[in-house]
C-alpha cells in the first residue's frame, strides 16, 4: 500500500459522518468495575434500541458504545476468578467448534428471514469473537482494542476509492483494487496462500478453481465443463461397472431396491473416492463459472428436500399412518404431488 494511502486510525474515522466506538476490552483489573449489580440485572430489560430501525436510518453509535461495553464488561466478569467455571476454563483452541456452529446457526437464520432470529445469532457470533479477544487479553497476547483497529484500518486501506484518490467505478473494479492491495500486504508466494484450509471442501473448490482463473489456468468456454463433467462421470463409472457400462435403471419405483454396496477393495475405494471428488470439483467449478454460490446452492436443495419429504410425514400422519409403514410407490406419489402444489403456489 502507497504512504500516502494509509491514514491516521483516529483522524481518519474523525472525519466520517457516523461516530464509529472504538471499544476498549477489560482486563483483570477492572473486572466489573463500571458496571453494578443493578447494571447486570438492566441488560435483560427490553430498550428503545431493541425496536426496528427504519430503513435508511443510520445507527446511533452512540448508544452502541456504552451497549458493548456492558458486553466486555459482562466477558471479562464471566472469565474472572469470581465468575462462571466454564468460561474460565475455556481457550481459543476450544471454543473453535462453538464459532464454527454459530456461524451456520447465523447461516440458517439469515435463511429464516426473521430478524428476531437474526439478531439473537448475531449476537452469539459477536459473543464469540469477544470471548476469543478476552482470552487473549487474559493470556497478555492482545485485546479487542488491537482487533477493532486493525480490522478498521485495514477496511481504510483496501477501499483507496473511498478515502484515498483511486478510482473504481464498479464492483469488478473494486474486487481487482481489494486483490492487487492484498497481495501488496502479503507479499505471498503462491496464488492459493491465505485460502483457509478448513473451508467447507465444495466452497474451497469453488475458491480453488477462481484463484487458478485469476492466473489464466481455466476452461476457455464455460460449455466447456458440462463435457468436462461427462467426461468425470464415465471415469466414475469405469471403476465401478465392467466395462464401464452403467445398467440400464428400471422405469419405474417398484422395482426391487438394491442395497447399498460398500466397496472392500481399499485401492478401489480409493480410486472410487478420488473419482467422486473430480466430479465434485467440477461441479464447483460450473457454479463458479455461472456466479453461483454451490455451498448456498446445496444448502437450499438439503432444504428442500427435507421440507418436503417432512410434508410427506404429515399426509400420511393425517391419514393416521408413519412414514416407515408407507411403500416407496407410496412416498414417491405423495412427493410428486408436493412438486406440482409447489409449482402451482410460485
Amino acid at each position: 500500500m502507497p504512504h500516502e494511502l494509509r491514514v491516521n486510525f483516529q483522524s481518519e474515522l474523525n472525519s466520517l459522518r457516523y461516530n464509529y466506538p472504538t471499544p476498549l476490552l477489560l482486563t483483570g483489573e477492572s473486572y466489573g468495575s463500571t458496571m453494578t449489580d443493578s447494571d447486570f440485572q438492566s441488560l435483560s430489560e427490553p430498550s428503545e434500541t431493541d425496536s426496528a430501525r427504519p430503513s435508511g436510518v443510520p445507527p446511533d453509535y452512540s448508544v452502541l458504545t456504552p451497549a458493548f461495553e456492558k458486553l466486555c464488561d459482562v466477558i471479562a466478569r464471566l472469565r474472572s476468578p469470581e465468575g462462571c467455571p466454564w468460561d474460565r476454563e475455556q481457550t481459543l483452541e476450544s471454543i473453535k467448534p462453538y464459532t464454527l456452529e454459530e456461524t451456520y446457526e447465523l447461516l440458517e437464520a439469515i435463511d429464516s428471514g426473521n430478524d428476531q432470529h437474526i439478531i439473537e445469532e448475531l449476537g452469539d457470533l459477536l459473543l464469540q469473537i469477544v470471548l476469543d479477544a478476552q482470552i487473549a487479553a487474559d493470556e497478555g497476547r492482545f485485546d479487542l482494542t488491537h482487533v477493532v483497529n486493525r480490522l478498521t484500518q485495514k477496511m481504510i486501506d483496501r477501499h483507496p476509492h473511498v478515502f484515498g484518490d483511486v478510482t473504481a467505478e464498479s464492483p469488478a473494479e473494486v474486487r481487482k483494487n481489494w486483490d492487487q492491495i492484498k497481495e501488496q500486504e502479503k507479499q505471498r508466494r503462491s496464488i492459493f496462500d491465505g485460502l483457509p484450509q478448513d473451508l467447507p471442501a465444495l466452497a474451497r473448490a469453488a475458491r480453488i478453481a477462481e484463484k487458478a482463473a485469476k492466473v489464466g489456468y481455466d476452461f476457455p468456454h464455460r460449455d466447456m465443463l458440462f463435457d468436462k463433467l461427462r467426461e468425470e462421470i464415465q471415469e466414475l463409472a469405469d471403476e465401478i461397472y465392467p466395462e464401464g457400462k452403467i445398467p440400464d435403471t428400471p422405469a419405474t419405483v417398484e422395482a426391487e431396491i438394491i442395497t447399498d454396496t460398500q466397496i472392500d477393495d481399499p485401492k478401489l475405494r480409493e480410486r472410487v473416492e478420488g473419482e467422486l471428488g473430480d466430479i465434485l470439483f467440477v461441479v464447483a467449478n460450473i457454479s463458479r463459472r455461472w456466479k453461483i454460490n454451490p455451498e448456498e446452492a446445496l444448502r437450499k436443495s438439503n432444504r428442500k428436500f427435507q421440507q418436503r419429504v417432512q410434508k410427506i410425514e404429515q399426509e400420511l400422519e393425517k391419514a393416521g399412518r408413519s412414514i416407515q409403514s408407507a411403500s416407496l410407490q407410496e412416498m414417491e406419489t405423495i412427493y410428486q404431488n408436493i412438486k406440482v402444489q409447489e409449482k402451482q403456489t410460485s
